[in-house]
């Protein structure tokens, strides 16, 4: 059983991953914190894939210069091993404030059925009442103080639905952040995926190799003996 370089204890059995394995950029990086670490020492699959994950974000710093935050939180993700795909709705409903709830609900209404019919009935209401049902009317035709309702229910009504507006362009804008990271996270996890495939095949690889010798030697001891017998 061979021991860590790094944690200097016992590697488990398919654990133990030997320096020359390793790919020259993870190398180097082990190096820089264990110069003494050369390519017939070993380190466990825990502590690779830990300074892959550093090799990582190396990698993304070098290419895109000083990482945004929403990249800080992705690479923050992979070295925790935590879900980026959580609900986020509960995340946006708590940002909002008492006005921009009452603007979303006040946009919704304004641009249901509901809204319209209920708008056209106080229309009519308003204009057979005025006509039909009072002597005296209180707004006789051309209705002038309906006019002026509904112009300042149009003047209100549009800033409420220009600010219902804005809190969606506001929504998936953050929704449009979370897929970038999901689809960012999941990209850097398929890069570690491969090489742990890529280590895997080579350790099958050495390991049939290994069993393959054995058998040749084997059958080489079987064929000396055979010829000695002969």
């Amino acid at each position: 059983m061979e021991t860590s370089y790094i944690s200097k204890k016992e590697i488990g059995p398919g654990e133990e991953i030997q320096g020359l394995d390793i790919r020259d950029g993870v190398f180097n990086l082990l190096k820089t914190d264990f110069p003494g670490f050369s390519k017939d020492h070993y380190i466990s699959l825990i502590e690779l894939n830990k300074y892959r994950r550093l090799y990582l974000t190396s990698l993304i710093t070098q290419e895109r210069g000083e990482l945004a935050i929403i990249d800080l939180d992705v690479l923050d993700a992979i070295k925790n091993n935590s879900i980026l795909s959580e609900n986020i709705q509960n995340e946006i409903e708590a940002e909002l404030t008492l006005g921009e709830k009452i603007a979303d609900k006040v946009a919704l209404f304004g641009g249901s059925w509901a809204f319209i019919i209920v708008f056209f009935s106080f229309i009519l209401i308003w204009m057979m009442i005025n006509i039909w049902f009072l002597t005296k009317s209180f707004d006789p035709f051309p209705f002038i103080l309906l006019n002026l309702i509904l112009s300042c229910l149009a003047a209100i009504q549009a800033p409420i639905i220009m600010m219902s507006q804005n809190r969606q362009e506001q929504k998936d804008r953050l929704r449009g952040e979370h897929d970038y990271k999901i689809n960012l996270k999941a990209e850097l996890e398929i890069k570690l995926l491969s090489e742990k495939i890529d280590h895997l095949l080579v350790n099958q690889n050495k390991k049939l190799l290994e069993i393959q010798d054995v058998q040749t030697d084997y059958l080489e001891d079987l064929m000396k003996e055979i010829k000695r017998k002969n």
